[in-house]
């Protein structure tokens, strides 16, 4: 992996330059509820309650909205109204019970730069493109961002209240990658990592853990060790795991920034591309 090549100093971390506050600013929302740009409230579905009141033949058979009030036979503006208005409150009555089974699951996307979209616009964010693939692939998700640039484990789970406050569905959790950086004791990673996973575990919350890699420099102990714990995590919480969320995007200078470790918006494309089966089987599993 080209970017942990023994060159990175103390300053390479997956975070911004700014210090990390300790509550974050209200995270912003990667909602995405459009069912492939269109209304719901299509033509079709208006001709189709239409043909109930007057019969697909034409016929006298079927009663029509105007039968309702002869009084107002004579007027027909008035008659037109009248039957629009009786059409529109059928349709909003068939509309409910599809707007509840049609209900959108909500992601909480907990973790580092990588999930924040440093060094990105935010529409090219992790959380906004992957919720975006979703739909489109006929998955409508919502996706909150709760990535912090500089974040540790020990610091998502400061914030893992926070992170739940819209009481979410389910959680991505990326988290790592700066311990790694900065050579703290992977006891310390797995035993963060698994104290959040026993909260979410608790509030009934179903997990995909994203696995990291640590920097060959720090010695190939250390990187076994580290590299372990996802594999663990997973087993013991029955949760799904995608091993390396750099995957296709680490060492091609193509597809990161300048800093050698951050995706571009086409690195990020990829990384979504390769961990949206995962997710999909994560909401799957839920239903």
């Amino acid at each position: 992996m080209v970017p942990f090549d023994g060159k990175l100093g103390a300053r390479s971390e997956l975070t911004a330059s700014a210090p990390q506050p300790s509550f974050p600013r209200k995270r912003e929302s990667s909602s995405s509820c459009v069912r492939g740009g269109k209304s719901l409230f299509r033509a079709p579905a208006l001709k189709a309650l239409d043909s109930r009141f007057r019969g697909n033949d034409g016929s006298k058979g079927r009663a029509t909205a105007s039968s309702y009030v002869p009084v107002l036979r004579g007027n027909g503006l008035v008659r037109h109204f009248f039957k629009a208005s009786i059409a529109v409150l059928l349709l909003l009555g068939a509309l409910q019970p599809a707007a509840a089974a049609g209900h959108i699951p909500l992601i909480v996307a907990l973790g580092d730069s990588l999930t924040a979209g440093y060094g990105l616009a935010p529409e090219q964010a992790f959380p906004v493109r992957l919720a975006a693939y979703l739909t489109s692939h006929g998955t409508p998700v919502s996706i909150e961002n709760a990535g912090v640039s500089g974040d540790t484990s020990a610091g998502g789970r400061a914030r893992l209240d926070w992170a739940l406050a819209d009481k979410p569905q389910f959680v991505i959790l990326e988290l790592g990658g700066n311990d790694a950086l900065r050579a703290i004791d992977p006891k310390d990673t797995e035993a963060n990592l698994d104290a959040i996973m026993n909260a979410l575990d608790a509030r009934g919350i179903k997990v995909l853990l994203a696995g990291m890699l640590a920097p060959p420099n720090l010695g190939r102990d250390f990187g076994k060790e580290f590299g372990g714990i996802y594999a663990r995590l997973a087993a013991k919480h029955h949760a799904p795991l995608y091993p390396f969320f750099l995957d296709g995007v680490a060492g091609n200078a193509a597809l990161v920034q300048a800093d050698g470790l951050h995706p571009t918006a086409e690195g990020v494309d990829i990384i979504v591309a390769r961990i949206a089966p995962y997710v999909e089987q994560l909401l799957q599993g839920a239903s």
